[in-house]
């Protein structure tokens, strides 16, 4: 006679839930680790289910151009169309912007730091991402005000920026309020602005606060040239908190202190199983069921990368000093 468990198999579980389960793995593990565990796995974690959310940004401030790219393409493609959040520092061709551009609408949360970013790119990208409520185009330097006011009218449901400069970049700068009144005259919806060492004046400051009403947060740590009024911003601005501009400690930087703003639900709408990105998994097992080594080369650009997550090498044109 057969006992019933109240245990069931992880080869068991329907592919989505196995791939949201793996969202919860680091990038190295899902892509180097899940796939030699079994053939069910190995086909959850090539499934969108564990790519809604890429964070690439540690690693690829170590990693050379062309294989940041190719990685970046690589994710992307997985996540088949339901990619809402992306953190990438550092991309410097315009092919990776129109790859993402043309195979990620659904992000809602974006980030790009460090990025070689002009008008053009910017451009392309805020009109074909119009989901878009989180921005981060810090230490873009190829970027202005220009930039900003093309991603205040394309991005309709923006609200939260983050414009941060490096102070090596900003130091004895003359203060100039031009991306300020970008800010205030295209991104009403704002609620979390940083502009952290930035050459802003009391005027651009108070342009924003008077044209974004919903805003929660500005952090205008290192930006010398904003002298507020304490009393002032509690009487009339009672929801918002202010930092800075004096820094406290530079090492210390709260990147996570507001997330994602989107009024999209986090759990909405998964796509359907039907849309998994790869082919079929059969072509990587033998018959007993053992996986080949090819399985995790995604056309042999896999292998070749390995993430080199651990290696000690810093590229020294892509290593700047924390954030305040």
């Amino acid at each position: 006679m057969e006992v019933a468990s109240d245990f069931r198999s992880w080869d068991e579980l329907m592919p989505d839930t196995l791939g949201i389960i793996f969202s919860n793995l680091s990038l190295q593990e899902r892509l180097t680790v899940i796939p030699r565990v079994c053939k069910s796995w190995a086909k959850a974690v090539t499934g969108p289910y564990c790519w809604q959310e890429i964070d690439i940004e540690e690693w690829s401030r170590r990693c050379e151009p062309d294989h940041l790219d190719r990685m970046v393409e690589m994710l992307i493609t997985r996540s088949s169309g339901a990619l809402r959040k992306l953190s990438v520092s550092g991309l410097q061709t315009e092919k990776i912007f129109t790859f993402i551009a043309e195979n990620a609408a659904s992000l809602q949360n974006l980030r790009l730091p460090r990025s070689n970013m002009n008008d053009h790119i910017v451009e392309l990208v805020t009109r074909r991402l119009c989901m878009i409520s989180f921005l981060d185009v810090s230490y873009c330097l190829e970027i202005d005000a220009h930039a900003l006011d093309i991603i205040g009218k394309n991005c309709k449901l923006l609200e939260g920026l983050c414009r941060n400069m490096h102070p090596v970049d900003t130091a004895g700068n003359p203060l100039e309020d031009d991306e300020a009144f970008a800010i205030a005259s295209t991104m009403p919806k704002l609620k979390h602005l940083e502009m952290v060492y930035h050459v802003i004046s009391n005027d651009g400051v108070l342009q924003i606060l008077s044209n974004c009403p919903k805003l929660e947060l500005l952090d205008l740590r290192g930006s010398w040239g904003v002298k507020l009024d304490n009393v002032f911003v509690k009487q009339n601005y009672p929801k918002l908190k202010v930092l800075g501009p004096l820094v406290l400690d530079y090492y210390y930087y709260e990147r996570d202190d507001w997330e994602d703003c989107s009024d999209i639900s986090d759990s909405s709408e998964y796509l359907g199983w039907e849309f998994v990105a790869g082919g079929d998994m059969d072509e990587y097992y033998d018959d007993e069921g053992e996986s080949y080594d090819g399985v995790w080369d995604d056309e042999g650009r896999l292998e070749e990368l390995e993430f080199r997550f651990y290696e000690s090498i810093e590229d020294a044109g892509m290593h700047w000093p924390a954030s305040p």
